[in-house]
């Protein structure tokens, strides 16, 4: 023990003295020459800014540069996520193209007055890259109608920025903050056509994250949906710029794409129904849709298991289980010990719930989110299936948890998800068996939670918790028999024999950031057995 605390600390003293020599390094005078060379070539292809409508927020009414406080605009003192939000220039997406040319540059110009050397706040990879993208994709305010002085200058800095990120990309972990780079060094390269380096550079550099990041069937090694998500609509943008720019289109981009998009398919066009597993909460993909049909993008996926999770569904019923192993430990930022959880849908309305995430990684509510308690699934001792280690800002997991025994029928009278996972083990010698099957006909879904104990030396207390939407309303039966749930119209009947039931409060994640108080159902017991079945009904009343 004593030398792995001394390992510690000198992994922690070595990163610290990294950390600093990187910052002295990047403040100095060596850094800005190394980031200053840049080449004289114009700005030719200047990129619509509508191919971004998937990842922009466009409000409906759109503001003058005129009505902004110009003259002050880098002086206020404001919160860390408004400076983030005004330095990445997003904002100019919502401009009025009737605004003032001159004052829109002015500005651009003022910024670089006060911020042309790196600072380590304003030069934030990510915030650099959405600004590379908002300058270039914002031309005709940004650069066009301007003065030779003023393009010579606008180039210059487009280029420093983007060799920055050069410089900067490969010591990143976050993929997706290295996709956000790739697509702005891809960017410079299309707009800046004579210097190849860019575009080549930006190139490779998206080859290997798609390589390493994404499984072979296309799905992000994390089981993030977000992050799938995150991936298609950038990889899209950056094959609509190559195609807009009049540039042969990579063909790993279309393999990627169509892989991402079958993905997609699977997991939200399928259902139009958001599902709650590792790190996923309500986003409504509608509008992506509606963009995806406007660029002609069409995605088919008829499978009902893909990376871990599995969708059955008729045109009233959506049963959905975590089926999948944990991902590698550096892909598990937005993991969640959901293991063996399951979500069901009646007309379109959620029934069974697990209680979503929350991804502000600097908010205590983050780990509690991922705990095996907020999932609609069996837990030990009030112990999650997996341990989170913290890393940096980030719970990340310690050890690995696999899945076995899986099987899925799904026929048009009868439907069955089974599959086990270890996660328990170590610290309880236990597995567990769960196994879910659905009768369309009689609206009836019957449970079967099995705990396999190698060692049953002491008694262990577990608890199976269904998770319940904040508008479901429950009430138990005066026999303690039965637990009463409504669903808007329709009403459902939880029972389980031999084993105590009752209804907990709990907190729901399903809104980003943000959380309200929920029901859940569960059953508690104590288990010293070598193997032990606990069964429960849901059925329509």
């Amino acid at each position: 023990m004593q030398s792995q605390n001394s390992l510690n600390l000198y992994n922690e003293i070595f990163f610290k003295l990294k950390s600093s020599f990187k910052k002295l390094y990047k403040n100095s005078n060596f850094y800005e020459k190394r980031i200053s060379k840049t080449f004289d070539n114009n700005f030719e292809y200047k990129p619509s800014p509508h191919l971004l409508s998937s990842i922009i927020k466009y409000q409906k009414k759109k503001y003058k540069i005129e009505d902004f406080a110009t003259e002050t605009i880098w002086k206020n003192d404001i919160s860390s996520k408004d400076f983030k939000k005004l330095n990445n220039f997003f904002w100019f997406f919502s401009l009025d193209l009737k605004s003032s040319k001159k004052t829109t540059q002015s500005i651009i110009l003022n910024w670089n007055n006060k911020n042309e050397k790196f600072d380590e706040n304003i030069w934030e990879f990510n915030i650099t890259a959405k600004r590379i993208i908002a300058w270039l994709s914002n031309h005709q305010l940004t650069y066009e109608d301007s003065n030779e002085e003023y393009r010579l200058f606008f180039n210059h800095m487009v280029q420093k920025q983007t060799n920055h990120l050069l410089n900067e990309i490969k010591n990143l972990d976050e993929t997706e903050e290295k996709l956000i780079g790739c697509a702005a060094i891809i960017l410079t390269g299309l707009a800046y056509k004579d210097e190849k380096n860019y575009l080549d550079s930006g190139l490779n550099i998206l080859k290997n994250l798609i390589k390493n990041s994404l499984d072979k069937q296309g799905f992000p090694k994390s089981r993030n949906i977000q992050n799938l998500v995150f991936y298609l609509k950038y990889l899209i943008i950056i094959r609509e710029w190559f195609k807009e720019s009049q540039n042969p289109i990579p063909e790993y981009i279309d393999e990627t794409i169509y892989y991402l998009g079958s993905s997609y398919a699977f997991i939200w066009q399928n259902i139009k129904q958001d599902i709650f597993f590792n790190g996923n909460y309500s986003s409504n993909y509608h509008e992506f849709d509606h963009y995806l049909k406007r660029f002609g993008y069409t995605f088919k996926n008829q499978i009902n298991e893909l990376a871990g999770y599995t969708i059955l569904q008729n045109k009233k019923f959506i049963l959905a289980a975590d089926v999948g192993s944990n991902p590698e430990k550096i892909y598990t930022k937005n993991y969640q010990a959901g293991a063996l959880s399951f979500e069901i849908f009646s007309n379109g309305k959620k029934l069974i719930s697990n209680s979503g995430y929350y991804p502000d990684t600097k908010n205590r509510l983050n780990k509690f989110s991922k705990s095996t308690a907020l999932h609609s699934t069996l837990s030990i001792e009030d112990y999650s299936s997996c341990d989170f280690i913290k890393a940096g800002d980030n719970f990340l997991i310690q050890k690995d948890l696999k899945i076995g025994n899986k099987n899925i029928v799904f026929e048009k009278n009868y439907w069955k998800i089974s599959a086990s996972h270890n996660g328990y083990f170590k610290k309880f010698k236990l597995d567990h068996h769960r196994e879910i099957e659905f009768y369309p006909e009689q609206f009836k879904f019957i449970g079967h939670d099995k705990i396999v104990r190698k060692d049953p030396d002491k008694q262990i207390k577990f608890d199976i918790r269904f998770h319940l939407h904040p508008n479901s309303k429950v009430m138990k039966t005066q026999n303690n028999k039965f637990i009463l749930i409504q669903l808007e119209d329709e009403g459902w009947q939880f029972s389980c024999d031999n084993y105590d039931i009752n209804i907990d409060n709990g907190l729901y994640f399903g809104n980003k950031n943000s959380y309200q108080e929920n029901q859940n159902i569960f059953i508690s017991g104590m288990n010293n057995e070598n193997e032990q079945i606990i069964r429960w009904e849901i059925n329509k009343i």
